[in-house]
């Protein structure tokens, strides 16, 4: 969620022209129906709760999730615009109520303890490890007291295939920052930030390696 007037700035999938086929792909290649699905029921969403999904991409999660538990309120933020507005279209199809805005998530427009429940699926693996700090200490400041952070991302391989399989989103999202993924190093970035009873609760095996499934809290 780079600033998309930044060079460096990377859209879905690698380029603006492969959006639109952005969910058919992970749909197709990380069973994100399965993981999404158990970040959703993990994260135990109740009525009335202020929800932010990060990186909210097309919007499926932030969907799922306000079908799941139609009393919360819930916000997609992210930073491409073209993605956003597939996301609008989507949710408006589908009939539910969601807000989407345009943001870096090192930098969020929202004030101090707003949101009970954060949640965030295939992002973290695209920043490197300063924005990883960068967003994750952003998270904690806008989380409440005793507040929640759930993430889905790709994790440490569970085996030597896994490992393997995991080689092509390196080459396509790159090395450097996909290392702190699969070296188990996502646990570490959120203790740092002050979060507690930080775990890595299941994962689930995909084509492209090891997706994982964190949670962590916001100190009272």
């Amino acid at each position: 969620m780079q600033n998309p007037t930044e060079p460096k700035y990377v859209p879905a999938l690698g380029y603006h022209w492969l959006t639109p086929y952005y969910d058919a792909v992970v749909g197709t290649t990380t069973r994100e129906r399965s993981f999404k699905h158990a970040l959703i029921k993990q994260a135990g969403f109740e009525p009335g709760q202020q929800v932010l999904d990060l990186a909210s991409g097309t919007g499926t999660l932030a969907i799922w999730i306000k079908q799941y538990q139609p009393q919360v309120h819930v916000t997609g933020v992210d930073g491409d615009p073209a993605i956003l507005s597939l996301a609008t279209r989507k949710a408006q199809k589908a009939k539910v109520s969601v807000q989407f805005e345009r943001a870096l998530s090192y930098s969020l427009p929202y004030p101090a303890a707003h949101f009970d429940r954060v949640v965030s699926s295939l992002f973290f693996h695209h920043l490197s490890w300063e924005n990883k700090q960068r967003t994750v200490q952003e998270l904690f400041r806008v989380l409440k007291p005793g507040a929640e952070l759930h993430v889905a991302d790709w994790g440490r391989a569970s085996n030597i295939l896994m490992r393997g399989l995991f080689l092509f989103v390196q080459l396509l999202d790159g090395f450097k920052n996909t290392q702190d993924n699969v070296s188990g190093k996502l646990v570490t970035l959120f203790e740092q930030a002050g979060f507690v009873d930080v775990t890595q609760r299941q994962t689930f095996s995909t084509i492209y390696g090891t997706m994982a499934l964190y949670s962590a809290v916001k100190p009272c």
